[in-house]
């Protein structure tokens, strides 16, 4: 079993929620490994920003509205610019890996089976497609570089979990307006395009996190 993978995975679709402490030693029992794959596959997410030292192990990170706004606007700086560097320089080969990874989301989001994990892990994964082939196109490394530490995954999933039908369908004809303007190297429509795009996600988790408090609300009331 990959350790850090399974915590990866733990983490991005609740089953460890945030603020939750995770030991080296009730890790390895429950994974039935020894000590040392969990704690190289903690570093590995420590350093990702998934998990955050306690004097005894770590604990699974806790994101505050404003880590989310703050993480949210580097991305849209980071991705819009991708996009319309994309625009520029994309090959008829990467216009061809956006419209697959695009086809693909397009089926996911017509199967899709509301707060169904399978279904949303499905739709997560041929949306990521569709970034990464936008990322390849713009050709600059160093943006895939700086992108992988601002893009956290279990935002990124938690956005797509409280998406409706509706708001699926809104992310599918916003992703085909972006891969229209690279096709016909409109840069500037690229990046605003995008950058909308990543706000609607951002947006998703503020909501997720004021439904949070409010049921929060109701069981502190409900006590007193």
């Amino acid at each position: 079993m990959d350790a850090y993978k399974y915590i990866k995975e733990a983490i991005i679709h609740g089953k460890y929620e945030p603020g939750m402490r995770l030991g080296e030693e009730s890790l390895a029992k429950e994974l039935k490994l020894s000590r040392t794959p969990i704690r190289e596959a903690i570093k590995q997410l420590e350093s990702e920003g998934l998990v955050t030292p306690l004097k005894r192990g770590v604990s699974v990170r806790h994101f505050t509205r404003e880590d989310i706004q703050q993480i949210y606007d580097l991305r849209t700086l980071l991705e819009g610019y991708a996009a319309s560097q994309a625009a520029l320089h994309r090959t008829d080969e990467d216009i061809e890996k956006m419209k697959e990874a695009n086809s693909r989301y397009e089926e996911a989001i017509e199967r899709y089976k509301e707060a169904d994990l399978n279904s949303i892990k499905e739709i997560v994964n041929f949306n990521q497609q569709f970034h990464e082939a936008i990322i390849s196109a713009c050709k600059n490394p160093h943006i895939y570089f700086h992108l992988s530490k601002v893009v956290v995954v279990p935002l990124v999933f938690r956005s797509f979990y409280w998406y409706d039908e509706f708001e699926l369908k809104r992310s599918l004809e916003v992703h085909k307006t972006i891969l229209s303007a690279i096709q016909n190297q409109d840069s500037e429509r690229a990046r605003v395009a995008m950058t909308e795009h990543i706000y609607q996600g951002r947006d998703q988790v503020l909501a997720h996190l004021e439904e949070i408090k409010k049921i929060h609300v109701l069981k502190e009331d409900t006590h007193d």
